[in-house]
């Protein structure tokens, strides 16, 4: 029996999908992908299952993901999944229906926050007001 390991980033969070056979048991972070909260989340989490169809029900996924806050943990959780399912799958079919459906499916949203500058109150680019009068 063979395991498939697949990550997925979004922002700070990370995720990792561990994906082997069995019947189409889903959890993350230890709770089953039914009782996942906000519901939003558990939405985006299912879109790559229900894209994937039969072949989601085949496999036992188990996601372990950190760091990030609820969004950016579920859309790295969705990517890891979907990623271990086209890796399963070997074949384009699964890979050209994530595509055509999100291409944030299969690619990483490689955009992140921009580090802080020194003397700009926190921010990336805001400066202190003067005045000249």
């Amino acid at each position: 029996m063979k395991k498939i390991h697949a990550s997925g980033k979004r922002k700070r969070a990370i995720a990792r999908a561990t994906l082997k056979q069995g019947n189409g048991l889903v959890r993350v972070n230890s709770v089953l992908i039914e009782f996942v909260e906000p519901k939003m989340s558990r939405l985006k989490l299912m879109e790559p299952l229900i894209l994937a169809g039969d072949v989601a029900n085949k496999v036992d996924i188990e996601v372990r993901v950190d760091g990030g806050g609820i969004n950016s943990q579920a859309e790295a959780s969705r990517l890891a999944i979907a990623k271990a399912l086209v890796n399963f799958a070997k074949g384009e079919k699964l890979k050209e229906i994530f595509l055509n459906y999100d291409r944030n499916l299969l690619v990483a949203d490689v955009r992140r926050k921009e580090a802080a500058k020194p003397n700009r109150h926190g921010q990336a680019r805001a400066k202190v007001q003067k005045s000249y009068r």
